[in-house]
């Protein structure tokens, strides 16, 4: 009943957390009957391996109050009511607005979260501490229309050796939807410009390599069904779903990370808030210990400059982005052609 709540223990390192769930029973995923407090207790289960992948980071925050049939939105700024132990920083946007964004540091606050309505937790590529310096460089193979995760599958293996030919160690997970998500962990000296930089130099030598399978084309249109490489992911204040978060599709799916040895095998459909907590129990996270050897840019910013130099230049940006130096015209090909 709208009226009951429920308290949940939340284990941390300040001690346990008492977090109440308003609303325990709320129906969130309707296909599959998952309610508020499944969600919230999910969380917990996964609060360490979830913490350690995206705590420390501001994060924006995907609400779904009626569930992931009814309306979204995304909350940045800490909501009110937040608890006096959730942190916040304040980050720069790209429009030059700057504003405080949560930040979660222990558990329970991904469970207070949840009782918000949370579903998908977006953390940014920077850390809390150092916000304008990116420390993941994140990749976000996306397939198109006909394709999916089996299709970004050889694209994912391809992309890891290729990391480490420039001296990189990917770590890959499920996007929760059909794509796959690599990161690789970086030194923060590197503005978010630069690493946008690095991720298209990255996709155009995967461009070369694959070319009937891999495409940098920003307009769909362009694509085909080659799997994109989203590098506009790489700009300030775009995110993509955490490692750990939920996904507000049919099943429930979550972005689970993953050991490369078993990508080819795994059905990222069965990765679900029901699975990934014993799955987590029997394997352990794939993630741990990501940043215990970060790497540096300096080949893959040498390749950006070489491309440079053979006349391929920047990129377009998002629509919402202010037009920024040596962008090319903002105009769907076929639409520029058509105004000639």
């Amino acid at each position: 009943m709208a009226g009951d709540a429920a308290q949940l223990i939340v284990p941390g390192p300040e001690g346990e957390r008492q977090v109440r769930v308003s609303s325990p029973s709320r129906v969130l995923w309707p296909e599959v009957g998952i309610t508020k407090l499944e969600l919230a207790e999910y969380l917990v289960a996964v609060g360490v391996p979830f913490i350690e992948a995206n705590g420390g980071r501001p994060v924006s925050l995907q609400r779904f109050p009626e569930g992931v049939d009814g309306e979204q939105f995304f909350s940045k700024n800490p909501p009110r009511g937040a608890p006096e132990w959730l942190r916040s920083v304040t980050v720069t946007y790209p429009s030059g607005r700057r504003h405080p964004q949560v930040v979660l540091d222990e558990p329970a606050g991904a469970v207070w979260a949840a009782q918000m309505n949370t579903i998908v937790f977006h953390p940014w590529a920077s850390r809390a501490e150092n916000t304008d310096n990116p420390d993941q460089l994140r990749i976000d193979l996306d397939p198109q229309p006909g394709t999916g995760f089996a299709e970004a599958v050889p694209i994912a293996l391809a992309l890891r050796d290729l990391l480490g030919e420039v001296g990189l160690t990917g770590f890959v997970k499920s996007s929760g939807s059909r794509g796959i998500h690599v990161f690789a962990p970086i030194e923060p000296e590197h503005e978010f410009l630069d690493v946008r930089h690095a991720v298209i130099a990255l996709g155009r030598e995967l461009e070369r390599r694959m070319p009937d399978l891999v495409t940098t084309n920003w307009w769909k249109e362009e694509r085909g069904d080659r799997i994109f490489i989203d590098y506009n992911q790489a700009n300030r204040d775009r995110t993509m779903a955490g490692a750990y978060s939920p996904r507000p599709l049919p099943q429930a799916t979550v972005s689970c990370p993953l050991e490369w040895s078993e990508l080819e095998t795994t059905d990222p459909t069965t990765l679900t808030i029901r699975t990934v907590p014993t799955r987590l129990a029997e394997v352990g996270d794939p993630w741990a210990g990501m940043h215990d050897e970060p790497g540096r840019l300096d080949t893959l910013l040498e390749w950006w400059r070489r491309d440079l130099d053979d006349g391929l230049g920047e990129l377009p940006f998002p629509p919402d982005f202010p037009k920024m130096p040596g962008e090319p015209t903002r105009v769907q090909p076929s639409r520029a052609k058509r105004d000639d």
